[in-house]
């Protein structure tokens, strides 16, 4: 036996594990700051994959603005971004896992850093709407990963403790974020930042669900032969 509890939940942030949207992300961010006149290198643009809100990632670009420009700015930026969005795809494996953890009777969860309406119409255009018992979204908590808040909301409205729950993340942050809440997680890392996330307290990295096997999983954490 491992000793630990039987895990009777699973969180899934969005971005990056759900579906692969971080190019699009990346596109739809430079896009929108050029419009601005700003210009930004592809290292200064990894700081939107680190979990963030739209609001953080605004004010990181483009100072403290008030609030009512912010929103202004959200709009346009969210705008250029749908025009981009049908190039985005579910994560290879993703949708078969959940399928079959719905069938399995096993909680499931998103908490994403992401918008709400974002993230909702994201989840119905690829098939996963009715999948989950908790959605949480940039609106539910006050600040965005690596606080612990958004991982820690959807056990809660799962009711299920977060010592009993795996998350899947694929940013450092993210990793942290579910950590902090009392989650395990496992990384999904598709562009070899395996390191990253197993440093950030990931317990394994996948490249994909393609390579997951439930049955193996839950045998495993029983300790079986």
């Amino acid at each position: 036996m491992t000793g630990r509890l039987a895990t009777r939940a699973m969180v899934f942030d969005m971005d990056g594990v759900l579906v692969n949207s971080h190019p699009t992300h990346h596109a739809a961010w430079r896009e929108f700051l050029h419009s601005l006149g700003t210009e930004v290198s592809e290292h200064e643009l990894a700081f939107i994959l680190e979990g963030r809100t739209r609001t953080e990632i605004l004010r990181h670009f483009l100072g403290d603005l008030p609030d009512d420009e912010l929103q202004r700015y959200g709009k346009c930026k969210d705008e250029i971004f749908r025009g981009m969005e049908h190039h985005i795809a579910p994560v290879s494996g993703v949708l078969e896992f959940i399928e079959e953890l719905n069938r399995r009777g096993m909680a499931c969860a998103v908490a994403t850093s992401a918008s709400e309406i974002r993230t909702c119409s994201t989840i119905e255009r690829i098939g996963l709407g009715g999948c989950f018992q908790a959605i949480i979204t940039a609106s539910d908590v006050s600040a965005g990963k690596p606080d612990p808040a958004v991982y820690r909301l959807a056990c809660e409205r799962m009711n299920i403790a977060p010592r009993e729950s795996l998350a899947f993340d694929d940013a450092r942050a993210g990793v942290q974020s579910a950590i902090f809440a009392g989650l395990r997680c496992i990384g999904v890392a598709p562009n070899g930042y395996s390191r990253q996330l197993l440093d950030a307290g990931a317990e394994r990295v996948i490249s994909d669900f393609s390579e997951l096997r439930l049955d193996a999983m839950l045998k495993l954490e029983l300790g079986a032969d």
